[in-house]
């Protein structure tokens, strides 16, 4: 490592309504590292990292980046000051070029007013060919993969001088090959001197990539440790304060009958252009189906499909040997349905209601939350206190807003709506996103309890390890087609991964239109908006 620090945080604290979200924090970075921050959902490591690049003001503690004084800044005056920042979901124009991506508003100027796209297009070249970013400066955005995408929101902060980058879940959607490129990526930037702060859930990568590790629980730093000396077990129980189950054992599959069957499945875009394409599979009682591959190439549009949020063009859906097609979202959920949507806060809450009303959404027009037409807010309270105990939901108010609660908290109170339900099909898309350590292992054992009791499950999830860990089969999406099928343990992360980009052969013609226009920045048709529930 080199000399001092290149971030200091001391006694960092910022309070939000029922809730000290970081209380006194130390922060140290050193320069020339590569250091993660690890912990549970609603620990404080996003706060603290909004709180650094100046998204929101602390209420007490002092910041200084190599050396000087951060006092009242915006994000304006971080990147000034040489730190940048690449979020989760990435902020890119898709109609624009990987070059015109990277200058936007901070574009060279050629006699003053003239934009020197040469100008741009040379350093966009020259960064890319220094640390092998592979990137087309004249490419367009839709065009590219997720993984690319990520290459030029990493530009885009070195194109303006960051010396000092934080990076949000950099894993969160990338295959197990693009992961690998981009940890050389990182290695190359440390060892040109820069600094890598990363928050991320995967502890694996934190054992391979870090130098050291800030572990935060309840607000405050837990400990710090080097990456070197430490083990997945050893971060988790610094997580969480107890021994955590980091891999579920299972048991052998015993499937009954078939409770969804797909078949045919055609789905449009917005654009006219084709997302899903013929899409044929079936799920029985007792077995989890996992859908492999890189977002957007037509898992959202087929889980829309199915849960009555998207018009199916051709093919039919039928659950327990009933044609569901088409049917609208309430229909579908009175037939048995639980779904938990990949877009928690879009489709899967109502950020201005409690707890307790977020809860009985989707049966709040049934017994016992209405009689006679009249919503009954005690019944909600009353059995939203107990869902709160049994999936540890903090706050542990049924009155406290839902958009008062961390990311993983949101996830937590959909998972515990969806599996009240006791459904025959649960449609779980990216169930664990988001979501702590501790939780994982409580989601996991609960999708496995569904599966046991006799549900069909559909897991649609970006994390290979969770397919690999709870799927009994597999089938791998690409351009809005099955391209591969596996029996579970019958395959590898990196022979899903091949297939997942498209190298593994089977994606037919036109498998890439749906790639390039489904899923992007959470949207299905690439419109910047997602369409309106029914």
């Amino acid at each position: 490592m080199a000399g001092g620090p290149a971030i200091e945080m001391r006694g960092i604290t910022k309070r939000y309504p029922r809730v000290v979200a970081n209380d006194r924090v130390d922060l140290e970075v050193a320069d020339g590292e590569i250091h993660a921050i690890v912990g549970e959902n609603g620990a404080g490591k996003s706060t603290l990292m909004k709180v650094l690049y100046g998204l929101t003001p602390a209420d007490a503690g002092v910041i200084r980046l190599k050396g000087k004084k951060l006092e009242k800044h915006r994000p304006a005056d971080a990147i000034r000051a040489g730190l940048g920042m690449v979020h989760q979901h990435f902020m890119l124009v898709d109609t624009l070029t990987v070059a015109e991506n990277v200058i936007l508003g901070e574009e060279p100027r050629r006699n003053g007013v003239l934009i020197d796209a040469a100008a741009a297009r040379e350093r966009v070249e020259s960064l890319s060919a220094e640390y092998g970013f592979e990137l087309d400066p004249a490419e367009y955005i839709e065009n590219l993969s997720v993984g690319l995408e990520q290459r030029v929101e990493i530009v885009k902060v070195l194109y303006r001088g960051a010396d000092v980058l934080i990076l949000d879940e950099p894993t969160g959607v990338l295959t197990p090959q693009e992961v690998k490129e981009l940890f050389v990526i990182l290695r190359a930037l440390r060892n040109s001197g820069r600094t890598i702060v990363f928050i991320t859930h995967k502890l694996d990568e934190v054992i391979e990539l870090a130098d050291r590790v800030t572990v935060m629980r309840d607000g405050r730093v837990a400990g710090v440790v080097e990456a070197s000396a430490t083990t997945k077990e050893e971060l988790a129980r610094m997580m969480v304060g107890r021994d955590v189950l980091l891999r579920v054992s299972k048991d052998v599959a015993a499937p009954g009958p078939t409770v969804l069957e797909v078949a045919g499945l055609t789905a449009v875009g917005r654009k006219g252009r084709e997302v899903l394409s013929g899409i044929d599979f079936e799920i029985r009682a007792g077995e989890v189906l996992g859908i492999a591959g890189v977002q957007g190439n037509g898992q959202t549009e087929l889980v829309e499909v199915i849960t009555g949020l998207r018009k199916a063009a051709g093919g039919r859906v039928f659950l327990n040997a009933t044609d569901i097609t088409n049917r609208s979202p309430r229909q579908i959920r009175d037939l048995g349905v639980a779904h938990v949507p990949e877009d928690r806060q879009a489709r899967g809450l109502v950020l201005g209601f409690t707890i307790a009303e977020n809860i009985a959404l989707g049966r709040h027009h049934r017994e016992p939350y209405s009689r006679h037409g009249h919503l009954r807010l005690d019944a909600m309270r009353e059995h939203a206190a107990e869902l709160i105990d049994e999936n540890d939901l903090k706050p542990r108010d049924p009155d406290a807003e839902a958009r008062h609660l961390s990311g993983g908290n949101q996830q937590k109170l959909i998972v515990a709506r969806e599996f009240d339900c006791e459904p025959s099909l649960l449609v779980a898309s990216q169930p664990t996103r988001g979501v702590d350590i501790g939780a994982i292992e409580f989601v996991h054992q609960s999708l496995l309890g569904m599966r046991d009791a006799g549900a069909a499950v559909l897991l649609v999830s970006a994390e290979l390890s969770e397919i690999m860990t709870l799927a009994d089969r597999i089938i791998v999406m690409y351009g809005g087609r099955i391209v591969a099928a596996f029996d579970g343990g019958s395959v590898s992360e990196e022979e899903l991964g091949v297939f997942m980009t498209g190298a593994g052969g089977g994606g037919g013609a036109g498998a890439g239109e749906g790639a390039g226009e489904a899923g992007r920045a959470g949207t299905p048709d690439g419109t910047g908006a997602p369409e309106a529930m029914h």
